[in-house]
């Protein structure tokens, strides 16, 4: 049987308390997400017709694709797919519709498997500024010169900018300069070439 983690469940636990019309309508916007991505519009759609968030919409949506895309990992069978379905609560009419989802779908879906990754944000800019601390009760002298770096990044799912604050000292930066540079030096070497052509 499948075992999923606690989150999982409980993104999953909603749709077990559904009517089955409703947990149909899931299962076309979990094909849809496994198409096109996330559809925030029908999600809004659906958020006001069941009078919750948008965003537990999403989380029932990501929580039902991630109920199937476990299963073919796991290469479930019919029978230990609707077992797996039963122990998380679901009806005998639930289970009925999500093992005839899971059925028809399973090989389009592990065919989708492979192309599926993390989804990292992308670097877009990053800007910096210098900051000093001249003094303190303590040291009526010192001089603390510090980097501010403001990093803008892309967020693919959700279509936005998001910013991340880095603050380091002067040592620090030029500690993760140098690293980077080496991981660069070492990215080049003929070394990671070779394993990089037998991956492909």
């Amino acid at each position: 049987m499948l075992t999923l983690k606690s989150e999982h469940k409980k993104h999953i636990h909603f749709l077990v308390e559904q009517s089955t019309n409703v947990l149909q309508d899931f299962c076309k916007l979990g094909l849809d997400y496994l198409h096109s991505g996330p559809n925030f519009k029908l999600y809004n759609v659906a958020a006001q017709k069941l009078d919750i968030q948008p965003e537990d919409v999403r989380c029932t949506v990501e929580g039902l694709i991630n109920l199937l895309l476990e299963s073919c990992k796991c290469k479930l069978s019919t029978s230990d797919f609707r077992d797996s379905i039963i122990a998380l609560g679901f009806s005998e009419d639930h289970e009925m519709l999500l093992t005839k989802l899971y059925t028809t779908k399973q090989s389009e879906i592990s065919e989708i498997l492979p192309t599926l990754g993390v989804k990292l944000q992308e670097y877009q800019s990053m800007e910096w500024r210098f900051e000093t601390q001249i003094s303190s009760r303590s040291l009526l002298s010192q001089v603390t010169p510090l980097v501010v770096l403001d990093f803008s990044l892309r967020n693919n799912v959700q279509q936005k900018i998001e910013h991340v604050i880095v603050q380091t000292d002067a040592n620090n930066l030029l500690h993760i300069t140098e690293e980077l540079e080496q991981a660069l030096q070492d990215g080049r070497s003929q070394h990671l070439r070779k394993i990089a052509r037998s991956i492909r």
